[in-house]
């Protein structure tokens, strides 16, 4: 009973995932918006669980040791669940207009939530991988879901062919680790590291499982998929991975490189100084030559994955808090930058080019300061919460004399400046290519200028969310 109790949110979201399933196939299709709102409901609902179950201080496990309940777990699963609400709001209306069967879209969503809940819990390889697989496996689904647009089928195809090789290269540094210390239980596993930290088969096994976790990052040089998907899936799919994913990736890193493998820190730390310098290069200048706003939102999630990678490589606690801080935060300014994309949409004309943000400071002067803002935080520039995360990132990586690394963090950072400033004089200088006001539903308006209004909120009291960060590596 110990067991089904601190699983109760997860149990509960896939027996909602059940219900939505079986009962989309039995309602009329007028009523097809109804797996929206029990879409909703359930997140809600699994979020207020979350809370309620989950202990006060220290970790519990349960499942002989598979599953877990910490700080770490909490704080990820908490704002997962919040920013997957968020997520639903905004793409309501896309669903609905485009030939998108609802019901599936929120099963498949759902169950990468799931996935991405039972990968923050995990104590063990076997059950992380499990997780994983079942939040890769929806994704593939997701963006394949418009089936008449042959762009969403070519990025499936990639994603799937790229996705499987990734997860190859992660099962089979699974086994090698496996073999070299007995054990699939992280605790047990750097029990037997920090015994033999040399082992030749531990430190192979760990250069396939960095690449995995590179490729579900998006990290340069593994970043091949991340333009294509962007550009190519349904708006409300790349909304979708674009935001609650980069949290559960960070969980994904911490649970196999410090919880397992950290007392092997000094080998995989030169890995991931590789991936955070090439995802910092590569992802923001290829965006200076964007045409696209998805793709570059692609280049620049990619540049972004960098700083999170900076915090990890660490190896600090005030270095993970950054790194969790940063996930947080950049998940909820994706998902509101996407979800501008969304509400200017119209039926069968998706928002893709640069140039369809021309004057959109005359169609909508609301959205068009949300979207300013979105991009400043992106940029770091204070008072956003931008600023902050960098700041933390930075300032993790200095205090373990990585100067040269945060000089070069700082330096691509004013180089991304230029195409997010770019966009911004796109929308307030430029004439609009059609004169007709972006309108939205009301609860769409509400929840992007709450989106918005959260980026210079948590600027100002940065602590809000830092706080629990903190808390969750303070033992």
């Amino acid at each position: 009973m110990n067991n089904i109790g601190l699983a109760t949110p997860e149990i509960f979201l896939l027996c909602a995932i059940c219900i939505i399933l079986v009962g989309d196939l039995f309602v009329a299709e007028e009523r097809r918006p109804l797996a929206y709102m029990l879409s909703q409901v359930s997140l809600l609902i699994t979020l207020l669980l979350t809370w309620y179950i989950s202990p006060a201080t220290g970790s519990v496990t349960a499942f002989s040791g598979s599953f877990v309940m910490d700080q770490m777990s909490n704080v990820c699963k908490s704002w997962i669940l919040i920013v997957s609400i968020g997520v639903f709001l905004y793409s309501r209306d896309y669903v609905n207009s485009r030939k998108i069967t609802s019901g599936e879209y929120y099963t498949l969503a759902l169950s990468g939530v799931l996935g991405m809940m039972i990968m923050v819990s995990s104590s063990t390889m076997l059950t992380l991988y499990l997780g994983l697989e079942l939040l890769s496996l929806s994704l593939y689904a997701l963006v394949a879901l418009n089936r008449h647009d042959a762009r969403s089928s070519e990025a499936a195809m990639k994603y799937f062919v790229l996705g499987a090789l990734a997860s190859g290269a992660l099962l089979y540094g699974i086994s090698m680790i496996y073999g070299a210390t007995g054990s699939l239980h992280f605790d047990q596993i750097a029990v037997k590291l920090a015994e033999d930290s040399n082992s030749t088969a531990a430190i192979f096994g760990l250069a396939f499982v960095v690449v995995g976790i590179a490729f579900k990052f998006g990290a340069a040089p593994f970043h091949m998929w991340v333009p294509d998907v962007y550009d190519g899936a349904p708006t409300s799919v790349a909304l979708y991975i674009s935001a609650a994913p980069k949290i559960a990736a960070f969980a994904l890193a911490m649970r196999f490189l410090v919880d397992g493998l950290g007392t092997a820190h000094g080998s995989w730390q030169g890995m991931l100084i590789i991936l955070a310098v090439m995802s910092l290069v590569l992802g923001n200048i290829i965006a200076l030559a964007q045409v696209s706003f998805k793709r570059l939102l692609a280049y620049s999630t990619i540049s972004h994955v960098g700083f999170i990678l900076m915090g990890i490589l660490a190896g600090t606690n005030e270095g993970y808090a950054a790194a969790m801080f940063y996930a947080i935060t950049y998940a909820i300014t994706s998902m509101g930058a996407f979800g501008i994309i969304l509400a200017m949409d119209r039926m069968d004309v998706d928002i893709n080019l640069l140039t369809d943000l021309r004057g959109l400071f005359r169609r909508n002067p609301v959205y068009a300061a949300v979207m300013m803002v979105l991009l400043v935080s992106m940029t770091g520039v204070p008072p956003t919460v931008g600023f902050y995360a960098k700041l933390a990132v930075l300032k993790a990586v200095v205090d373990v004399d990585l100067i040269w690394l945060a000089v070069i963090a700082v330096v691509m950072s004013v180089v991304g400046a230029f195409y997010y400033l770019r966009v911004i004089k796109y929308m307030f200088f430029d004439d609009p290519a059609e004169p007709t006001p972006v309108v939205a539903p009301f609860d769409v308006q509400l929840g992007l200028t709450l989106n918005g209004a959260a980026m210079i909120f948590f600027g100002f009291f940065p602590g809000l969310i830092m706080v629990a960060c903190m808390a969750a590596f303070a033992g």
